[in-house]
């Protein structure tokens, strides 16, 4: 069996004016990851997985993508109802044999959100 592209969001992040008391389940980030978890539910080609903080704190939501032997990249400004698009970002992700997607072939929130980018087997 091939390993699931992992999506990773950051339940963490919040967006201006949340406040730092407000629960993770409640934040915009914790939000994002049930919306994102429900579109997935059925998906088998997919791990959605729930991240305390990727420290990228100006740029909420953030998520990641990841797969074995793979480059992984980090995006922000995700909002909520994002769902569709982030799985569509992580298929053309899971296409990819080394994690690097040709810019042309990116949605328009892998062009502009990328956060970073890191190499595989670190």
């Amino acid at each position: 069996m091939t390993e699931k592209t992992k999506v990773l969001v950051c339940i963490k992040c919040r967006m201006p004016g949340e406040s730092k008391e407000t629960p993770f389940d409640q934040r915009t980030g914790g939000r994002l990851y049930r919306e994102v978890a429900a579109a997935a539910e059925s998906a088998d080609d997919l791990e959605i997985v729930p991240v305390e903080c990727f420290s990228v704190c100006k740029r909420p939501v953030t998520i990641g993508l990841a797969a074995a032997g793979k480059w992984r990249y980090l995006y922000g400004d995700y909002p909520l109802a994002a769902a569709d698009d982030i799985l569509a970002a992580a298929r053309i992700y899971a296409k990819s044999q080394t994690g690097i997607v040709p810019f042309e072939e990116r949605s328009e929130s892998m062009k502009t959100g990328v956060v970073s980018r890191i190499p595989p087997g670190l």
